[in-house]
């Protein structure tokens, strides 16, 4: 069966390089940051987030994201980055041209201050541990994008592009 144009991921692979447009939340309280901790077997931090679909805007995707991960609605207050990023995965081996727009995000009407350090939420039949984690922690954790343990204590005032080659 055929999936409507809006359910389908922005993602494409062409022999050994993959292509994804995605957007993560930046979400910040008292000089911490929520990640999401993947427990695999090299075990990393990441932002929440995922694919944007077929027909729908960055602002669509990032809420949809976030409603799906978190279970909760949040606002945006605005982007800030949008970033290029050439890598090859070790997980899969591939090489890979990412586009992700980066928001930070409203947590004043959320209940996730109450929920603790560290939590689990399901997304369907996934269960996702969150953590939040302060920023002078960041640097000696294996968290992705690398980029933001430096720019996190400097957030952009307006929205920015940057490339990453690795």
């Amino acid at each position: 069966m055929r999936k409507d144009v809006t359910e389908v991921d922005i993602s494409f692979k062409i022999g050994s390089v993959k292509f994804n447009y995605r957007v993560c939340a930046i979400i910040i309280d008292s000089g911490r940051i929520l990640a999401m901790h993947h427990n695999t077997q090299k075990p990393y931090y990441s932002l929440p987030g995922g694919r944007v679909m077929m027909g729908e805007t960055a602002e669509q995707a990032v809420a949809r994201e976030i409603q799906e991960e978190l279970g909760i609605s949040m606002k945006i207050l605005r982007p800030l980055w949008f970033d290029q990023a050439f890598f090859t995965k070790d997980a899969d081996e591939l090489k890979y041209h990412e586009l992700c727009i980066y928001f930070l995000m409203d947590i004043s009407d959320t209940n996730l201050q109450k929920k603790g350090e560290v939590f689990t939420q399901t997304e369907g039949q996934l269960t996702h541990t969150f953590e939040w984690i302060a920023f002078d922690r960041l640097k000696d954790e294996c968290f992705y994008p690398a980029f933001l343990k430096e720019k996190i204590y400097n957030l952009p005032r307006e929205f920015t592009i940057r490339t990453e080659l690795a």
